[in-house]
């Protein structure tokens, strides 16, 4: 099995971000958590420091399996402005590989044009920048390879609709009863 790459720029979201990277390595999942800014240590929207595995330039990607795009603000906006993580969202999306983003940052797959003719949610505000993208109300969509989440209100349905796309429903049923997980 591959790795799961989460991207990280200071103002990320923490609970999303913190409950998709816990969920899926108590899933059994490899994550590495890679910072898009020069250093790896970022800060979060609600001023929660974190201490990525490692720099974007650092990584080859060679392993992954699943690209993971955390929400928040300005944290999602980095994202879409990073170019070396927009080319590799896109050869991603060429081979129908799997990614995820919740809250403000499926705006960078929207803008990419990765949603055009597919369901998708996202944080309520930014439904503009999901070009061509038939906007749900839903907390968490699948529509193909692309997984998308609404909010922090959604961060452990999003994080298990990722569980249940790489191990499996049995792994999500498991990980729901001993997390308390009602469902």
């Amino acid at each position: 099995m591959g790795t799961v790459y989460a991207f990280f720029a200071d103002g990320f979201e923490e609970i999303e971000a913190l409950t998709a990277v816990d969920t899926l390595r108590r899933a059994g999942l490899n994550v590495e958590i890679v910072s898009v800014t020069p250093d790896e240590i970022v800060v979060g929207a609600h001023d929660v420091s974190l201490l990525c595995d490692v720099n974007f330039e650092n990584c080859d990607f060679f392993d992954a399996e699943l690209l993971l795009l955390p929400g928040g603000m300005p944290g999602a906006a980095t994202l879409d402005k990073h170019e070396g993580l927009r080319k590799l969202i896109l050869s991603f999306a060429e081979k129908g590989k799997p990614i995820a983003a919740i809250c403000a940052a499926p705006m960078v797959l929207g803008k990419l044009g990765l949603l055009k003719g597919k369901k998708a949610t996202c944080y309520p505000g930014f439904e503009q920048y999901l070009e061509g993208a038939e906007c749900v109300g839903e907390h968490v969509v699948r529509d193909g390879n692309i997984i998308t989440g609404m909010g922090p209100g959604a961060a452990m349905e999003f994080a298990l609709a990722i569980v249940e796309l790489l191990a499996g429903k049995e792994k999500v049923d498991e990980l729901a009863e001993a997390m308390c997980v009602k469902r």
